[in-house]
């Protein structure tokens, strides 16, 4: 166990692989890098102008050629160093752009089942804050590790050619450093990312509290909510101190050892000095240049933590890239979409052994409608589901005429179909927005004006003070029911699909509401293969077949008056919706 978890802490190669493939500009970087050396190699100079300053102090020896040369290595310091830092972070930032552009991609091509399986804060949250780890290392540590790596070696080469046996001593520091750092370094990656895992948690409630606000506030479950929430925080508290407890380890213990470098650097200089071995410059510069190797210690220490937390950061971000995407492997187009929709010995599970569909058949006429109707849980949703390829059934076939609707290219089966479901969901922007949605095409104003009169929409729009450039609020919030649903019905017309699919389309509207959407489904559905979801009989009865569904089976299939007449369960849901007097029928 100890030996994976010590793999686990070195394994930094899925950073850079990460890094990588965000495709930064290696001439960037390579002139960032060259800058960098720049800037490094003029600080050089500097002490090596004071040692000699020092050694030979006069006004003789301050030379126009060395004053010159020392204001020169200032200057190109100031200017190198400014454009390097400059140079890094744009690479910096070009780079967390390239993964946050794959991640979005990803995202937007991951299927249905991914979103019901991870709560949509916790998406977010590797989305926005993990990312952000990783942008803070590149922008913000990453300048100051590479500066502080060339800084140091510098430094060194110069104090080996100064004296290499006081030199040596700089050496002690080092396994000293790693002793402190290494174990410290794994417990701050398994802190960093218990951290990121809390705060996708903590985003997830704030993500759903905010946007059921009213749900939250009619059901008096504030005092609940802020307890949730609570923990979340203390949570993160707790995560927080741990971390802070690590970085107040590191950093005393890394100064402690600097100090007692310096002390002793120092003891043993001036005893150099005092034998004539090394000369008062070349103490003042090898102190000099210390510093230039302390400083940089604790940029290195700063990127050391933070590259353990960019190690957790990257884990998440990597999950989501390796999920499966929908798989959507053909190219061919739907050609005829004017034949019938076979459903044959359809098996589905979302969960092993909890089967949901069990060998459902039935066939879907062309032009035609077909309702299905039934108790609540009894798979109606997750046929539909099937049937848009949001799913796949673990047995049996989905058909249009003979050919199986996987053969067909996800966009091009899907711009078959027009969805209108109970939800009615609409995007936060303008009325006009969410009726074009998705079209990838410039509408007319005639055309945006026939689909609203034909949804019954136009009248309640015209009314408005900005019309069709209404905002509608989060999830259409600032309209009616009935409105949002015309908007929705709408968009449907302007899509001008081939197949329709209505899934309790009418079934949360008061009845007035519910007489204008059924007008406006009646334009919807004029002309096109049909399917409804309905739990109101009396949107169905006139359709051309019922099925109805019964725990995952069909058990009853014909028209109203023939399931009225044989179908047991049927027959009590007309009796109860449409107040339908006991008749005379044989059974």
């Amino acid at each position: 166990m100890k030996k994976g978890e010590k793999e686990k802490r070195v394994d930094w190669r899925p950073f850079i692989q990460l890094i990588s493939q965000a495709k930064p500009s290696k001439i960037v970087l390579f002139i960032a890098l060259l800058l960098s050396v720049s800037t490094t190699v003029a600080g050089l100079v500097v002490p090596l102008f004071t040692k000699n300053l020092i050694n030979h102090f006069s006004f003789h020896s301050m030379g126009t050629g060395k004053i010159a040369l020392l204001v020169g290595a200032i200057i190109v310091q100031a200017i190198a160093g400014g454009v390097s830092v400059y140079l890094l972070n744009h690479v910096g930032q070009t780079v967390v752009a390239g993964i946050r552009e794959r991640l979005w991609k990803k995202l937007l091509v991951l299927p249905v089942s991914y979103y019901d399986e991870h709560q949509s804060g916790d998406t977010v949250s590797r989305m926005t804050n993990d990312t952000a780890v990783v942008k803070s290392l590149i922008t913000d540590h990453l300048t100051g590790f590479l500066t502080g790596i060339i800084s140091i070696v510098g430094s060194m080469i110069v104090l080996f050619l100064l004296d290499w046996r006081m030199t040596l001593l700089i050496f002690i520091a080092v396994p000293l450093a790693l002793a402190v750092l290494m174990p410290l370094g794994g417990k701050m990656h398994k802190i960093s990312k218990g951290m990121q895992d809390e705060t996708a948690r903590f985003t997830s409630i704030l993500n759903q509290v905010l946007s059921e606000v009213r749900l939250v506030k009619a059901s008096n479950a504030e005092n609940k909510e802020y307890k949730s929430g609570k923990k979340g925080i203390v949570q993160l508290l707790q995560f927080g101190l741990k971390e802070a407890k690590i970085q107040a380890l590191i950093t005393p213990l890394v100064s402690l050892v600097v100090m007692v470098l310096l002390v002793v650097i120092l003891g043993y200089g001036g005893m150099r000095v005092s034998s004539g071995a090394l000369t008062a410059g070349d103490l003042v510069a090898f102190i000099m240049y210390l510093f230039q190797i302390v400083m940089p210690m604790g940029q290195l220490t700063m990127f050391f933590t933070q590259f353990q937390k960019a190690l957790g950061a990257t884990e998440r971000i990597i999950s989501i890239l390796n999920e499966e995407e929908e798989e959507d492997v053909s190219s061919q187009t739907v050609q005829n979409v004017d034949q019938s929709i076979k459903v044959n010995n359809i098996q589905f599970s979302y969960k092993e052994g909890e089967e949901v569909l069990k060998d459902i058949t039935f066939e879907v006429e062309a032009g035609k409608v077909t309702a299905i109707v039934g108790p609540s849980g009894s798979g109606k949703t997750t046929l539909f589901s099937l049937l848009e390829r949001f799913y796949r059934p673990q047995k049996g076939s989905i058909t249009l005429g003979n050919q199986s609707i996987n053969d067909f290219s996800l966009q091009s089966w899907r711009s078959q179909i027009g969805y209108v479901s109970q939800e009615s969901s609409l995007i936060s922007g303008t009325i006009r927005d969410n009726i074009c949605y998705g079209l990838g095409r410039e509408v007319s104003e005639e055309e945006l004006k026939n689909a609203a009169r034909m949804a019954y929409a136009d009248q309640f729009i015209e009314e408005l003070p900005a019309g069709f450039d209404t905002e509608v609020g989060e999830r259409g919030i600032k309209l009616s029911g009935g409105q949002r649903q015309r908007i929705a019905i709408a968009r449907a017309l302007l899509r001008n699909p081939n197949i329709l699919m209505l899934d309790e389309a009418t079934s949360s509207l008061d009845s007035k509401s519910e007489i204008v959407v059924q007008k406006a489904l009646q334009n919807l559905m004029s002309g096109r293969t049909t399917l409804i979801i309905a739990h109101r009989l009396s949107t169905v009865v006139d359709a051309d077949k019922i099925l109805f569904f019964e725990k995952g089976r069909i058990t009853g299939s014909g028209t109203h008056d023939e399931l009225f007449r044989t179908h047991n369960m049927y027959r009590e849901f007309a009796k109860q919706q449409l107040r339908i007097h006991e008749p005379s029928v044989n059974i």
